[in-house]
Formats: C-alpha cells, sequence, structure tokens
C-alpha cells in the first residue's frame, strides 16, 4: 500500500477534532462481543478534498466509467413455499439468491398470483393465477428518460430500480439511480408513493425484512477539480419524503479511507417500505464498490485495488496477447478491498475494511459464516509463465475484517471461474484446460485446506447447491485440442468451449469427489443467461425440477473443424429447457418451451440475435410453470408441460 503524500498531514489536523466529535458507534462483531469502531476521517472542505485527489496515483482503481462488472451468475427461484392471503397461490417459486432472507432484485418477480415484469421501458402487471384466466391487470408506463432495470415486491408494495441519465440545470448530473415505490393494495388503481434518486451508477442492491438497500458509484474528474478555486462536486441525491429536489451531500458528510483515496464516491443508500415516513439515509464514501455481498446483518462491498510502477502497464488499457506485446517485466499488483457495513432496518453503518491479494470474480467468492468473512481471490496472471502466474487463495477475516487464515497458491496457471461456499465447506472451480473442482474445508477458519479435487473437462460457471452432499454445476464443456505454428509444428494444447454443461457433483467423500451425471445441450455457441446470472436459474428440489432459458446451437451435418479450431454449430432454439433431477436417475430432459412460431424459426438463418420473443425466466405459481418473454407470458402444466394459456403483451 502507498502512503499518502505528506503534504496531506496538516490538512487533515485541522480535522482531528471534528473526526473526533464523529466515532461511529460500537457494533456487535456476531460472536457476541461488541468492539469500538475504528473512525474514518471526513473530507470536511473543497480545500482538503483537493488535497486528497493530488494523491491519487495514477494506478488508482479502474471502474470502467463507473460502469461495474455485474455479478456473474445473478433470477428465479428457491424451492420455499410462501403462505399468500386472498387468492394467491400457496406455492409458488421466488427470485434464486445468495443467502436466505436477503432478496435480490430482478426483471421478474411473483406474489403467488400477479406477475410483475419489467418489459422495456414499462413494468408489466399480470394476473397470472390461475392460469385459465390469465389477463393483463396494469402495464405502468415511465417518463422517456427513465429506464427500469430490476424490482422488488413487498406484500403491498412494488419497488421499481432503474437508471435516469442526464438532469440538467441547477443541478447538472448525468446519470442516478431511481427508485420509484408504488402502493399495489388495489391492482386496479396502482399509486406511486415516493421517488428516490442518487446520483451515479447503479451496482446493486438487496432487501432484507421491509429495508431496501442500493449501492451506488459516481465518477469523479479529478483533473477538472483540481483547476477550480471553489465548488461542491459532491454527488447529489433526492427523496419525496421530505424536500423534493436535489440536496448535494456535504464535504463534512463525506469520509474517505486512509491510504485508499479514489477518484469515485461510493454510496450507500438504505430506505424502509414499513417507515413511508423515514427520509432514505445516505452514506457517502470518498472510494467506489464492485461486486457486493450481503448478509441480513451486514454489506460487504469489496473493489480492485491495482498497484503498479511506471514500467507496468495500466489496467483497463486493454493489454494485447503476449504473442503480439512483448511482455512487461512487471504487472499490476491487484488487491481486493473490502468495506463492511453493519445493517439495521434502513440504516447503514462503516464497521471494518479488510484486504486481501488478488481479485474477486463476482458476489458468489465471498460469504459471511459464523461471524467471519470468506473470500476467494485470484491473484496474478493465467498468461504468465513465472512467479507471476495466476494463483487462487482462500482468505479467511475476522468481524474486524482482519485476516485470521488464508489457503493459497491453489491450481497455479489457472483462475478461479466459480465459488460457492456452504457452511463448513466451500467449492471451487478453476479453469485452463480442464476443470479442478476443489473441495475445501472452512470448518477450522484459522486452517482452511483442500479435502479433495476432481479434474474433468470443461468448467462451472456457476455452482448452485443440491443438498448439503451434492453440488450442480453450470458452464460449458470444452475440448483440449493440439495446436501448430506455421511450419506445422504442435506448440502446445488449447481448450475450446463447446456445448452448455450441467453436472451433478457427489461430496460426500469430500477427499474423492465425484461427477454423478452430467448433461451437455447443444454445441459450440450454445448459450445461456444462466452462466452469467444465477437468477436466470428456477430450482425445486422437493419438485423435482430444474429449468432455465438457453439458445441452443447445433452443428449441422457434421461440419469440418476449420484449422484446428471447431466450428460453431447452427441456431436451432431458443426458449427454457425443463429437467426433472433426482440423485437416482440424475438430469431428465423433461421438455423444451419456446415462444418462436414455426414461422420465427424458419427465419433464424445460421445465427440468432436478441428478440422479443426469447425467454429470459421461468417461474412456477401452484401446478403451472410460466415462461416469460417481453412478447408473451406461456403458462403449461407443471407435470405434464402440456399449454394451458397464453398471454401476448402489447408493446
Amino acid at each position: 500500500m502507498k502512503r499518502l503524500n505528506a503534504g496531506l498531514f496538516p490538512a487533515l489536523a485541522l480535522f482531528i477534532a471534528f473526526v473526533m466529535a464523529n466515532v461511529l458507534p460500537s457494533v456487535h462483531t456476531g460472536k457476541g462481543k461488541v468492539s469500538a469502531v475504528q473512525p474514518l476521517p471526513v473530507v470536511g472542505s473543497f480545500e482538503n478534498f483537493k488535497v486528497l485527489l493530488s494523491n491519487v496515483q495514477q494506478t488508482s482503481t479502474s471502474v470502467d466509467n463507473g460502469m461495474m462488472r455485474k455479478s456473474m451468475a445473478p433470477s428465479t427461484a428457491t424451492d420455499g413455499a410462501a403462505q399468500q392471503a386472498g387468492e394467491a397461490a400457496a406455492d409458488y417459486s421466488t427470485t434464486n439468491v445468495q443467502v436466505e432472507g436477503v432478496d435480490e432484485a430482478d426483471v421478474v418477480k411473483t406474489d403467488g398470483k400477479y406477475i410483475y415484469q419489467v418489459n422495456n421501458q414499462r413494468v408489466v402487471m399480470a394476473e397470472a393465477y390461475p392460469a385459465a384466466e390469465m389477463k393483463i391487470n396494469t402495464i405502468l408506463e415511465f417518463e422517456k428518460n427513465f429506464t427500469p432495470t430490476e424490482l422488488y415486491v413487498d406484500k403491498d408494495r412494488l419497488v421499481v430500480i432503474g437508471n435516469r441519465p442526464d438532469i440538467y440545470p441547477p443541478i447538472r448530473i448525468q446519470n442516478t439511480v431511481k427508485t420509484i415505490i408504488f402502493d399495489i393494495t388495489d391492482k386496479k388503481n396502482i399509486k406511486k408513493l415516493r421517488e428516490t434518486e442518487l446520483e451515479g451508477n447503479y451496482v446493486s442492491s438487496r432487501k432484507i425484512g421491509s429495508a431496501i438497500y442500493l449501492v451506488a458509484n459516481k465518477n469523479i474528474d479529478y483533473y477538472y477539480i483540481l483547476q477550480q478555486k471553489s465548488g461542491d462536486f459532491t454527488p447529489a441525491y433526492r427523496d419525496t419524503v421530505g424536500q423534493d429536489k436535489f440536496v448535494n451531500v456535504p464535504y463534512t458528510a463525506i469520509r474517505y479511507f486512509p491510504n485508499m483515496v479514489e477518484p469515485n464516491y461510493l454510496l450507500v443508500a438504505g430506505l424502509d417500505l414499513a417507515s413511508p415516513d423515514k427520509k432514505m439515509e445516505v452514506s457517502t464514501y470518498l472510494g467506489s464498490g464492485q461486486n457486493i455481498f450481503a448478509s441480513q446483518e451486514n454489506l460487504y462491498v469489496g473493489v480492485t485495488q491495482y498497484e503498479t510502477n511506471g514500467d507496468s502497464p495500466r489496467p483497463g488499457t486493454g493489454i494485447m496477447a503476449p504473442s503480439i506485446l512483448p511482455m512487461p517485466e512487471s504487472i499490476p499488483k491487484t488487491n481486493s478491498v473490502v468495506y463492511k457495513f453493519k445493517l439495521e432496518q434502513g440504516q447503514v453503518k462503516y464497521t471494518a475494511r479488510g484486504e486481501v491479494p488478488g481479485t474477486v470474480l463476482n458476489q458468489f467468492s465471498m460469504d459471511e459464516y459464523k461471524g467471519n468473512f470468506r473470500v476467494a481471490t485470484t491473484k496474478g496472471e493465467i498468461w504468465r509463465k513465472d512467479e507471476n502466474t495466476s494463483k487462487n487463495n482462500v482468505y479467511i477475516l475476522d468481524g474486524e475484517m482482519k485476516t485470521i487464515g488464508k489457503l493459497e497458491d491453489i491450481a497455479p496457471g489457472e483462475k478461479i471461474y466459480s465459488v460457492r461456499f456452504m457452511g463448513d465447506r466451500g467449492y471451487m472451480v478453476t479453469f485452463q484446460t480442464v476443470d479442478p473442482l476443489f473441495v475445501i474445508d472452512l470448518q477450522d477458519p484459522k486452517a482452511p485446506a483442500i479435502l479433495g479435487a476432481l479434474k474433468i473437462p470443461g468448467y462451472s460457471d456457476y455452482l448452485h447447491p443440491y443438498d448439503e452432499n451434492h453440488i450442480i454445476g453450470f458452464g460449458k464443456d470444452t475440448v483440449e485440442l493440439s495446436q501448430k505454428d506455421w511450419g506445422g509444428n504442435e506448440v502446445g494444447k488449447m481448450a475450446f468451449y463447446q456445448g452448455m454443461k450441467i453436472a451433478l457433483f457427489d461430496v460426500s467423500d469430500v477427499s474423492n469427489p465425484v461427477e454423478m451425471f452430467k448433461e451437455t445441450i447443444g454445441d459450440r455457441g450454445t448459450d445461456s443467461e444462466l452462466l452469467r446470472n444465477h437468477k436466470a436459474l428456477l430450482f425445486a428440489k422437493d419438485k423435482n425440477l430444474l429449468a432455465f432459458p438457453v439458445t441452443v446451437m447445433e452443428i449441422q451435418n457434421k461440419e469440418v473443424e476449420y484449422n484446428g479450431i471447431p466450428a460453431y454449430g447452427q441456431f436451432t432454439f431458443q426458449g427454457a429447457y425443463v429437467y426433472n433431477l433426482d440423485l437416482k436417475t440424475g438430469f431428465t430432459l423433461k421438455g423444451r418451451i419456446t415462444h418462436l412460431s414455426q414461422e420465427d424459426s424458419l427465419k433464424s438463418g445460421h445465427d440468432w440475435y436478441g428478440s422479443s420473443k426469447n425467454v429470459n425466466r421461468v417461474l412456477y405459481i401452484g401446478n403451472t410453470l410460466y415462461t416469460l418473454s417481453n412478447d408473451k407470458i406461456l403458462a403449461n402444466d407443471l407435470n405434464t408441460l402440456k399449454e394451458e394459456n397464453s398471454l401476448e403483451i402489447t408493446q
């Protein structure tokens, strides 16, 4: 970690009294102990803000203009049933989330009677149960400069989250994260109750009980700011509860992380749907966030920090392959910094900061268990063949975010493709040419250890628990082929991905994990949103049900590989694959459901691009399976998959 310029300290001294007066309260660590929280210093003034920015290293975290890589992997469904009043079905699927009790926003939700869908610039509310009486109830239209992206449903409240760009004088704002809350008690008379906005780009959100937490990033043009003599270059927010206008966060309310100043603002906001008259709380930090993980008590915001010297390539500049550019003598050193916040009924309080080597892939690389935080990272580069080659690690931090255990240097030369923490165990998939599935013992947080490993072709992008001794992997099959130079000499081997692969792993014998069953869908080019977003999965263990959307590409007439590279398939299907899954017979394809007509298929040609008829979510209500696209909601019998009804959505 590089130190701040010595010229900073006179400015900081001016604010010591203020900082000491703003010490955050003590918090519970999760183990029944109470520890004092180290306070964060405040920015305090424009002058001090400039001093801080002047010390920002050229190697500060790359945030790609504020648009963070969203968590892979995460739509529909856990297998828990919920009792609902009125005519709603007692059994329906919910969004597939990482942590029980911590809801995640998605493009589709259901309450057991109605389906709520983000559909282009609108939200469609369809009365879906019973299926025979399915109809559109309401279509919520929005102003042209608001784009809804995700939503939550909370009893009689609908929460729509989206982006609103280009707000002009009196306050010029480039982009905001906007939340609109509706009263849906009377489905025929939907009422807008409240709006909130945060300046910046949407990172993610979580809902715990009636409380919603939003995380946003706002870029800072620090080159421009350093040339100014005064100004409010702070993020703004708006809440129609109270003043219905944008208010800038004052410098005295913005905190920063010593030795970790970045040209970005991290905003963490909380609001409680059960307290409609309570204002949204906004905490602002000089920093940024990329991936978030939330337990029912804490929020963790992770960001990658780069440290380089003058000879090293800058991150985010598009480093070319080593065969084209000479390999640099050194590479950026990457660390993952994780900020911990206490969550309590819409209130957010910073409690601790931790740092570990390497980069975090997505939200599933992070976890909280028995008061400790676990995180998996990849350090180095897969194309290096020296001491800087990629290595994978697991770190365990205590309630104060201090490292107490570590397991390093796993699978050198490979990188993490997926991780899943499950109680006292962890599962990690790395990949270069084959897929090692590592089973990791986390029972002793101070001494994590590898229990066993399985090496098979292919890789898993997402791991989902089946039960405590079995786990499902979703990814791609691969084939390893020899590569030759221009003279025809073999120069090594390379793995090429093939069709989509789903597999069930038995980890009962932790020292000898076994791939019990596997299924391959299509050929090279086959794809599914599930490989990038876990929310696209419907899984109900008690129903032996597994379903997800997929676009299938298949090789026609056994096309010949070109120059040793496997051929891509031709488009043959888009829709939902529905499986039965159990431990005796494995994956049994129950059927396929598409929204494309025969005419659509005939028009498709060799490739397939985005279509309003593409199925993107699958859910169930009672004994009916629903597939959703922007054009249609299709209802099929859950047991036979016989079509029960079809509902066209007017565009």
